[in-house]
């Protein structure tokens, strides 16, 4: 039986993005499925202000933390950099080639991710980066919040109106006309976010089926290792840090 010896692989930020990242979309799943299904509920329209009020504040938090993890890529450890976190680089269509090969057979060792899992990450990021975008323009559109709100307050506040006093759900204060024209601005990104959120679902449940199946046939402790910081590898990884 071979002995399993410790690699350290991920670093302190790269653990920290990877654990509020999750608990974020966590809650923006709860929230935005909330939202969605808000008339059937019988939600209220105070109710719907508050729900998407804290859908936009855990996005904030999710953008921020998205961010800091694209600068991590550039000054972080070995494997927080792009060249190991996506499938970038010269050496990853030789390690897709590697880890093509190695099915069925002796599996190689990553002390980082795997190809597939590279190019998962790189969907998920895309996708990320793409429900970022489109729920700042919406929650510019439905809570006035920043930072596309002032410009939306200013198109839609209706004449002798102060744009920063405008309240979501207050038609009596917007332009009846130019809502309208909003609305048709907003519903293309609209119907995106939606179709985003569910591909993103999607995208995490690979994820997960990933990890289970790797943990299953390697038993390196992914799961520990974004705890710990460590993997326990049986041989060489292919992927050794310079």
């Amino acid at each position: 039986m071979s002995v399993r010896k410790p690699y350290a692989v991920w670093d302190a930020p790269t653990r920290a993005f990877h654990w509020i990242n999750l608990l974020c979309v966590l809650l923006l799943v709860a929230l935005g499925t909330t939202i969605l299904n808000g008339k059937s509920l019988g939600i209220s329209n105070d109710g719907k202000v508050l729900l998407k009020t804290l859908h936009v504040w855990v996005g904030y938090a999710f953008i921020l933390n998205l961010l800091v993890r694209i600068g991590w890529a550039f000054a972080g450890n070995h494997y927080a950099r792009w060249a190991q976190w996506l499938p970038l680089g010269r050496s990853f269509a030789a390690q897709w080639r590697q880890w093509r090969a190695s099915r069925g057979t002796a599996a190689l060792e990553f002390a980082g991710h795997t190809p597939p899992g590279r190019i998962a990450i790189g969907a998920m990021l895309l996708l990320m980066i793409s429900q970022s975008t489109t729920g700042l323009l919406l929650a510019g559109t439905d809570l006035y919040y920043p930072p596309f709100g002032s410009w939306i307050a200013e198109w839609i506040a209706a004449p002798g109106v102060d744009p920063a006093t405008l309240v979501p759900y207050q038609p009596d204060l917007v332009d009846a006309a130019a809502v309208s024209e909003m609305r048709a601005m907003r519903k293309p990104y609209a119907q995106f976010h939606v179709w985003g959120f569910y591909a993103l679902l999607a995208a995490v449940a690979v994820h997960l089926a990933g990890v289970i199946w790797a943990e299953r046939r390697h038993g390196s402790a992914l799961v520990s290792a974004m705890i710990t910081g460590r993997k326990w590898l049986a041989s060489d990884p292919v992927d050794p840090k310079p």
